[in-house]
């Protein structure tokens, strides 16, 4: 299939971009954002996103506004977003709608604002909808299996901007910064001792999970061993997950709790660190952005759609004969590709990025 383009000779004045839905998606959209502020830097551009990736995206420099999806109190509202969203947008008088996301629910909201250029893949039946229809890569009749980074800079490659880089990049406000500071003052925690955040949730599904008493005993060996400092974090509905990791642990753990951390917090917190130890899910993005090492296990999720060539993560995985299967719940109820990952792998991964941090230093 040929790419469909509806070509203007002027520059749009006023953009909006429907941002994909994932913390770590929004991340890895950043390449692409950059490269679209660069290039339409006399633009207005706004990003419509929803509202728990609002502090992931602040306070960076790609947008001058930020639009947010409403919260659906039912279903039933969920069907008419397109709609009403549309007609706010519509009264903002965008000149192109910049789709990352795949959804059809962005394409529809796109038309219903009368937006006079639809740029986006062609895929889940919502081409008709679109001016610009980008061809996705596919492998006969599946889609081919590419990077997320890579899948966002192609698409915006095709509005004459410079092709991104896989780079992702984050900012973090000065009050949050200063919050994770006084946090670690608090429990004592020095610059001289390498600093450990341990982020054992995922809120894809239980088949994203490695077992939190494996995590504790990673943790204690880089006490032990490394002489490190241990903070636990977790996102909604995982404190008891990460109370289990603390539970298993000997050595002395931080909890990031009574309050628990923001997102913005959990971005700075992670730019302070030495090592994040996590799974699949969207934290290791901000290791990637900020350049601290990263050490990701994962289970039943493809590599390949968020694999990057950062050189400082290391993904610790096995090979089962039934993965990766992108379920949420493993079908099978074994959870092999997850109780396969032994202590010593993550311990090994960790350790040798932290070897590289002392050499460096």
């Amino acid at each position: 299939m040929k790419p469909v383009h509806n070509t203007s000779p002027v520059d749009p004045k006023r953009i909006v971009v429907f941002m994909p839905t994932w913390v770590g998606d929004v991340v890895m959209a950043t390449p692409a954002l950059r490269a679209l502020r660069n290039r339409f830097a006399n633009a207005h551009i706004a990003l419509l996103t929803k509202s728990n990736t609002v502090a992931v995206l602040e306070p960076g420099t790609w947008m001058d506004e930020i639009i947010t999806w409403p919260k659906a109190t039912a279903k039933l509202a969920k069907w008419f977003e397109p709609f009403s969203v549309g007609r706010s947008l519509r009264a903002s008088g965008f000149d192109w709608a910049v789709l990352l996301s795949n959804s059809f629910r962005s394409a529809l909201t796109a038309k219903v604002a009368r937006i006079g250029r639809r740029i986006g893949y062609d895929r889940d039946g919502r081409g008709w909808l679109l001016t610009d229809r980008i061809p996705p890569r596919r492998v006969g009749r599946t889609f081919e299996v590419v990077s997320t980074v890579d899948y966002f800079n192609e698409l915006i490659a095709t509005l004459d901007c410079e092709k991104p880089t896989q780079q992702m990049e984050l900012a973090v406000d000065e009050r949050d910064a200063d919050v994770v500071e006084s946090r670690l003052r608090e429990w004592g925690i020095a610059d001289s001792h390498p600093l450990v955040v341990v982020n054992p949730g995922a809120s894809f599904g239980p088949s994203k999970l490695w077992l939190p008493e494996r995590y504790g005993e990673v943790a204690d060996h880089l006490v032990r061993k490394n002489g490190a400092s241990v903070v636990v974090t977790f996102g909604p509905g995982e404190r008891e997950l990460a109370l289990k990791v603390c539970d298993a642990m000997t050595s002395k753990a931080h909890l990031v709790d009574d309050p628990p951390g923001t997102i913005g917090q959990l971005k700075a917190l992670i730019k302070r660190c030495d090592v994040l130890l996590n799974n699949d899910t969207g934290p290791r993005h901000f290791a990637k952005a900020f350049g601290r090492n990263v050490v990701t296990v994962f289970g039943s999720t493809h590599i390949e759609w968020t694999q990057t060539d950062y050189a400082n993560e290391r993904s610790v995985r096995i090979e089962v004969d039934c993965g990766p299967c992108q379920k949420k719940i493993c079908p099978l109820g074994h959870h092999k590709c997850m109780t396969g990952v032994s202590s010593e792998m993550v311990y090994d991964a960790a350790a040798e990025l932290l070897d590289q941090r002392e050499s460096n230093c």
